[in-house]
């Protein structure tokens, strides 16, 4: 990258960095802890709020997980409408029908029940309720909302994406394959249950890669630019908790006391992030998402090692802080470089104990002009990495990830 490009993206970046710490940045009312998620109805009925519209997915419903919330509504008196057609990798289509949802129901709040894709299409459908001549590709990018949502409650069933804590949700556009994301400070949740009892079921393959994904979150926000002291302090805490539950969740998913410090890693990674930023991981990671359906959490786990080699030296000091905080990685005298590749190396134990694979499935050489271009896109000059990347460079990367 040349010297004006890399000033260009930089002053960006600062005045962001500045920006966040001056903004304030709602953080959601939290309502955590086993069963708890029995006494969101009445909550909800205390807010004078009438008739929720719950979105979630056909396999939660299939699956039942959303039933005992349905029939404690019924039982408190409040009326609801439900959207069950999320996708993953969220699509403009399921906004606008959930939005058709929402409106012909009358709707006066949103539940979103699930993962990542589950919060991120209800955030949106908020958003377009509230904004109803505004498409959802002109919401894209920073700040083009504005408005105030309706009451959103952010139900997480996974422990990776972190999106009941943040202003961010990516949606695709199933024409184009694009992803991408809309950044808002209203996008934040209203509130955030964390019932970790959602989780015990979770099938291995998805407590594995949701897990590093939320990791990445965590690291990407510690090593950027532009950190503060809540941002670092969430990021250490978030790290720490994962290297100490994620394995024990994988191997025995009925720990009740796992699964919450899982949840409380992923909300915590996620109040770093949406004020840190992200780095190229998400950037590669969401146009893959959008190319191919790769979810994003398998993308985020196999990427983040790569990337991490890749800025070399520019991100050993962190990452030897964020090795030293999570413990048992590094000896007392190790370097700080050291510590910083073996902390790499401690990412890439982990997604092989848990059968993460190290290459991205159907990656092509061919596409590589097309996810480089649009990944640069994401991550220049917004991301504020430790060390920026050109479309070159980042073809570089991808090479590694073929199979």
């Amino acid at each position: 990258m040349n010297l004006c490009s890399k000033i260009w993206c930089r002053s960006i970046q600062f005045v962001f960095a500045i920006g966040l710490k001056i903004l304030p940045i709602r953080k959601p009312e939290i309502i955590s802890g086993p069963g708890k998620l029995a006494e969101l109805p009445k909550f909800i009925k205390s807010l004078n709020l009438k008739k929720p519209l719950l979105v979630t997915d056909k396999g939660l419903m299939n699956l039942g997980l959303p039933n005992p919330l349905l029939e404690n509504l019924t039982a408190t008196g409040l009326e609801y409408a439900v959207y069950d057609e999320t996708v993953p990798n969220p699509t403009i289509d399921n906004i606008e029908a959930g939005l058709k949802v929402y409106t012909e129901s009358k709707c006066d709040c949103i539940i979103a029940f699930g993962g990542g894709s589950s919060m991120d299409c209800a955030k949106i459908i908020g958003a377009r309720a509230v904004k109803p001549r505004k498409a959802v590709g002109k919401m894209k990018g920073y700040f083009k909302i504005l408005k105030k949502l309706p009451p959103l409650f952010a139900i997480p069933t996974t422990s990776g994406t972190g999106s009941e804590a943040t202003v961010a949700a990516v949606i695709s556009n199933s024409k184009t394959h694009e992803k991408y994301p809309i950044n808002d400070f209203c996008l934040v949740p209203h509130y955030a249950v964390l019932d970790p009892l959602l989780t015990l079921k979770l099938p291995k393959h998805i407590t594995s890669t949701t897990g590093v994904d939320a990791l990445t979150h965590a690291v990407e926000a510690y090593i950027g630019r532009s950190n503060t002291s809540l941002t670092r302090d969430m990021s250490i805490k978030a790290t720490k908790l994962i290297f100490e539950n994620l394995k024990t969740t994988y191997d025995t998913g009925d720990d009740v006391q796992a699964r919450e410090n899982m949840q409380l890693a992923a909300y915590y990674a996620g109040v770093s992030f949406t004020r840190a930023f992200i780095g190229y991981v998400h950037a590669i990671a969401h146009t893959m998402g959008g190319l191919y359906g790769t979810p994003h959490g398998l993308a985020n786990a196999v990427i983040l090692p790569y990337i991490l080699d890749w800025y070399g030296k520019s991100a050993y000091k962190p990452l030897a802080k964020l090795a030293d905080a999570t413990g048992g990685i590094c000896e007392k005298n190790d370097s700080t470089e050291i510590k910083a590749k073996k902390f790499i190396a401690a990412i890439r134990s982990l997604n092989e104990y848990m059968s993460i694979p190290t290459k991205i499935k159907g990656l092509r050489a061919e596409d590589f002009d097309l996810i480089a271009t649009r990944a640069i896109k994401e991550g220049n000059p917004m991301y504020p990495v430790p060390k920026l990347m050109n479309k070159a460079q980042m073809k570089e990367v991808l090479k590694l990830l073929v199979e």
